[in-house]
């Protein structure tokens, strides 16, 4: 029935975990950002049905696990069929970001990942984005790491002066910030080695993770792909190096 922060069961990363039917339904209509719903096959009591048209409502991620599972999740026994996950700190928009690159007066530098669940991972980036002086960081709804206290963590308080946008769909976003005149960068290590791509002005810089990358879809709305040059014996970076590395490649080719 009531919060409870960090909790580690089930090996999730629940930056502040809300059980119990009352507490869920007020987190809903507070406005909360709910990263993640977790709800009792079966389950058909009328307050249950209430919060599920609510996170439907919402687009908040659902997911219907059996009675053994949902125990396990929970914290203090008395879950109710439901436990809503929500963020440890408010996500901006991106209008948001590009208000910002306009009130500094510099073209756009966002950071989009796709497919980055770690969130040691997410927190290294969005602590780089900071230092690089990047308007913000994009991620999108769904297999993604949303802004737990592990995030928040790992990004050393960057997550305090950083923006970070969760949003449905990367690819209409993708599309949407071409409009307003943004290029689209893609890390790919098949990519045009990083020192010959001219990533100067408005620029979007796309991070996948370190084992799936970019998906397709999203890869293909880019403008083009950019490789790191590697010397060793394996053939991939971490996704918070290679998004450190490229970021600063486009402040170095900024600053030239």
């Amino acid at each position: 029935m009531q919060k409870y922060r960090d909790g580690e069961k089930d090996g999730s990363d629940q930056s502040l975990q809300i059980e119990g039917r009352n507490a869920v339904v007020e987190a809903f209509r507070s406005g909360r950002t709910i990263d993640k719903l977790y709800v009792q096959k079966g389950c058909q009591d009328g307050p249950v049905q209430t919060i599920v048209r609510e996170a439907k409502k919402q687009d908040t991620i659902l997911e219907f696990v059996d009675k053994e599972r949902l125990s396990r999740l929970s914290v203090t026994g008395r879950h109710q069929g439901v436990i809503a996950l929500a963020a440890a700190y408010e996500y901006a928009g991106v209008e948001d970001m590009l208000a910002l690159a306009e009130e500094r007066g510099e073209p756009p530098f966002l950071i989009l990942l796709d497919n980055i669940e770690d969130p040691h991972n997410l927190g290294a980036i969005i602590r780089t984005a900071n230092l690089a002086g990047a308007h913000g960081v994009v991620i999108p709804k769904r297999r993604a790491v949303g802004l737990t206290a592990v995030v928040a963590k790992t990004s050393a308080g960057a997550l305090n002066y950083t923006k970070v946008a969760k949003v449905t769909n990367l690819v209409r976003t993708i599309e949407e910030l071409k409009e307003k005149g943004l290029w689209f960068v893609c890390a790919d290590m098949k990519g045009q080695t990083m020192y010959e791509a001219d990533m100067k002005g408005p620029i979007g810089l796309v991070i996948g993770s370190e084992g799936e990358g970019v998906g397709r879809l999203v890869k293909e709305k880019c403008d083009f792909t950019v490789g790191i040059p590697m010397k060793g014996q394996i053939d991939s970076l971490n996704a918070s190096v290679a998004a450190g590395i490229l970021a600063y490649e486009i402040v170095r080719q900024r600053m030239s």
